[in-house]
């Protein structure tokens, strides 16, 4: 019997065709899960990450919750023309602390894993409060209403305790400073010091020259400026054993 004749014969046969496809299948699937059994960690480590501040994942929510994410993807793909236009290709340990995470495959507009520090604060104020002012192109709606709702951080404690019980590693202390943080982030005469103590020195401070209340805006803001900024990719060498 030629191949052609044995060939025919599984695409005939309904159930035939059907066991072998089970048994492709499972055999692919057994060498790509078998695998993780005995790998302790799937994402690699690296310098620099650190869990949001209050203010960057208050402005992180307000991004969820505005749905940004349905025009603007963050993970840029290992291609060449994706690389020189956004920077380096997006690793799985800048997600690990995100619920849900961002990646997204829409891109209306452009992919934001890397615009932190792109911009100055001014710039996106204005983006967001008409788009069309500073890329006339653009087709986002207006996002001005946010400085119209004032922020206390009176829950922000709240947030973060509900972020350490689904894996992300706050501490009792950062849980306890939540809301004093949250406005150090805004105000570096404040207790600025002990937010970079529990975060790190990578956190930058909004400046509102004299501004008594914080707005979503600012909130939003603080979590765009931080977008990319937290790994130094100029000394990053990826583990090449995993």
């Amino acid at each position: 019997m030629s191949f052609l004749d044995k060939h025919k014969v599984l695409e005939t046969n309904a159930t035939l065709l059907l066991v072998c496809s089970l048994l492709v299948v499972s055999i692919g699937g057994l060498v790509q899960i078998a695998p993780l059994f005995w790998l302790e960690n799937t994402i690699e480590d690296v310098d620099g990450m650190r869990p949001y501040t209050p203010l960057e994942l208050t402005g992180r929510d307000i991004y969820v919750r505005e749905g940004c994410y349905t025009c603007h993807s963050q993970m840029i793909r290992p291609m060449r023309d994706e690389v020189e236009r956004y920077g380096h290709y997006s690793l799985a340990a800048e997600s690990k602390y995100d619920h849900p995470h961002q990646w997204g495959s829409k891109r209306t507009g452009p992919d934001l894993a890397r615009v932190g520090g792109r911009y100055s604060d001014d710039w996106h104020v204005d983006h967001l409060r008409d788009p069309q002012s500073v890329v006339p192109e653009s087709v986002m709606p207006k996002y001005s209403f946010l400085e119209d709702t004032v922020i206390d951080g009176k829950y922000v404690a709240e947030l973060i305790a509900t972020n350490a019980m689904v894996g992300v590693p706050y501490s009792d202390e950062m849980i306890a400073s939540a809301q004093a943080d949250f406005k150090a982030q805004a105000d570096p005469d404040s207790d600025y010091d002990g937010l970079l103590e529990r975060y790190g020195d990578k956190v930058s401070v909004r400046n509102f020259d004299g501004q008594a209340e914080l707005t979503e805006m600012d909130a939003l803001v603080a979590y765009l400026q931080m977008l990319g900024t937290l790994v130094d990719f100029s000394t990053f060498t990826p583990d090449a054993s995993r």
